[in-house]
């Protein structure tokens, strides 16, 4: 099992430089940012599983940056670090869609427990969601968003873009997609599993031509990239 993957972005150097060392000693996987403007890039770069977040940091604020990652990332746990007299802001986190938040001055044993706390709410939810990019799959709900835009499919587009995501890598033969899909009793064209695949590609992928998403591994079938 991988180790959790935290950001923290704060523009006090000394303390990410103790926070690192210490979260890393205690098994995660640790990256940092010191500018508000750099955080959603390092977001993108670093994937991480849980965002530690400032409020007051420079070249853009932390609820600026917070609304853009409930915006692009609705699902990517966040804790605001705030100051003990910032009452309003931290309402105004929480409000905005923050998952926690950590008055400064804190111990590292309160922030772990809170990281602990956060991720063990997170991973129940993405037990029913899958995201991959800037896609993001409902399982239970039986709905896809692309970003903040919600996308329609049919239950049998769900069907195949839910096993593809699941099975991320994984190559499925026309044949395979089928069985799982339609069933056994299917005795038709296995070219409709390139229709469906098609249509799944105009809805989904920015270009259609050059998926990033759903992937042909020519003479084996398809898998999500």
């Amino acid at each position: 099992m991988r180790s959790l993957r935290l950001l923290l972005a704060d523009d006090d150097e000394v303390l990410l430089k103790g926070l690192k060392r210490t979260l890393t000693s205690v098994g995660y996987e640790v990256t940092t940012c010191t500018d508000g403007s750099d955080v959603i890039s390092k977001v993108e770069e670093d994937e991480p599983d849980l965002v530690i977040l400032d409020i007051m940091l420079p070249g853009r604020d932390g609820l600026s940056v917070l609304k853009e990652i409930r915006d692009r990332y609705p699902d990517l746990p966040v804790i605001m670090l705030t100051a003990r007299s910032e009452y309003v802001d931290r309402v105004v986190g929480l409000e905005m869609g923050a998952d926690d938040y950590v008055s400064k001055p804190f111990s590292v044993r309160e922030l772990e427990a809170r990281i602990k706390a956060v991720s063990r709410r997170a991973s129940r939810t993405k037990k029913s969601q899958i995201r991959v990019g800037d896609i993001l799959v409902d399982l239970s709900g039986k709905r896809v968003w692309k970003g903040t835009r919600e996308i329609f499919l049919t239950p049998r587009e769900f069907e195949i873009l839910s096993v593809l995501f699941k099975n991320r890598g994984v190559v499925f033969s026309r044949e395979k997609l089928l069985e799982i899909c339609w069933g056994y009793e299917f005795l038709g064209d296995s070219r409709v599993v390139d229709i469906q695949v098609s249509r799944l590609r105009d809805k989904l992928e920015d270009d259609p031509k050059k998926p990033r998403y759903i992937l042909t591994k020519r003479g084996f079938g398809y898998y999500c990239g």
